[in-house]
């Protein structure tokens, strides 16, 4: 399948995962990911290799303006550095897509209308971009309690596994 060309923003979540679960080249059909420095600097500094071994897919960005809403959003969600970076370069493109697992970054999103996809969401994205298999998938699905950080609800976890082996994705 071609790329996608949609601004592409990334918190830290999703590429600590996806590195952690050996899946990060799923992110290839992306043109590039937008990087903000705060995500950088904890990406390197939980997965210190990540970031140069995919050097030619994450672009290293600065928000150039400040937005308002983020701003007035940022105490209601009590988000972070990285959370808010992301937001401000989301809300200078138009139909940017922010990855993030964080539960308050995605309210602040959805609020803000912009897209959000996060760890589990590219999982079963790789299925229908063909970077990876249904059963491949599962396997990795299967994977997330022992193989990660991520924090997620096992009844979440497990009703995504139930639809990716029905098909339902």
């Amino acid at each position: 399948m071609g790329k996608t060309r949609a601004f592409v923003v990334a918190d830290a979540g999703p590429i600590i995962h996806l590195d952690e679960l050996g899946c990060l080249d799923i992110l290839y059909d992306f043109e590039q990911v937008s990087v903000p420095e705060a995500v950088w600097r904890e990406v390197g500094h939980h997965r210190p290799r990540t970031l140069e071994a995919f050097s030619a897919l994450f672009v290293r960005a600065s928000p150039r303006i400040v937005s308002p809403l983020v701003t007035a959003l940022t105490p209601l969600y009590t988000l972070h550095r990285g959370e808010q970076e992301a937001l401000h370069l989301c809300m200078e493109f138009r139909d940017s897509l922010l990855l993030t697992d964080d539960t308050a970054a995605r309210l602040a999103a959805k609020a803000l209308g912009i897209a959000a996809h996060g760890t589990l969401g590219l999982l079963v994205r790789a299925i229908r971009q063909k970077t990876r298999s249904r059963s491949e998938v599962l396997a990795v699905l299967r994977a997330i309690p022992t193989r990660t950080t991520l924090h997620i609800r096992p009844s979440l976890l497990a009703e995504v596994i139930t639809e990716v082996d029905a098909g339902t994705d």
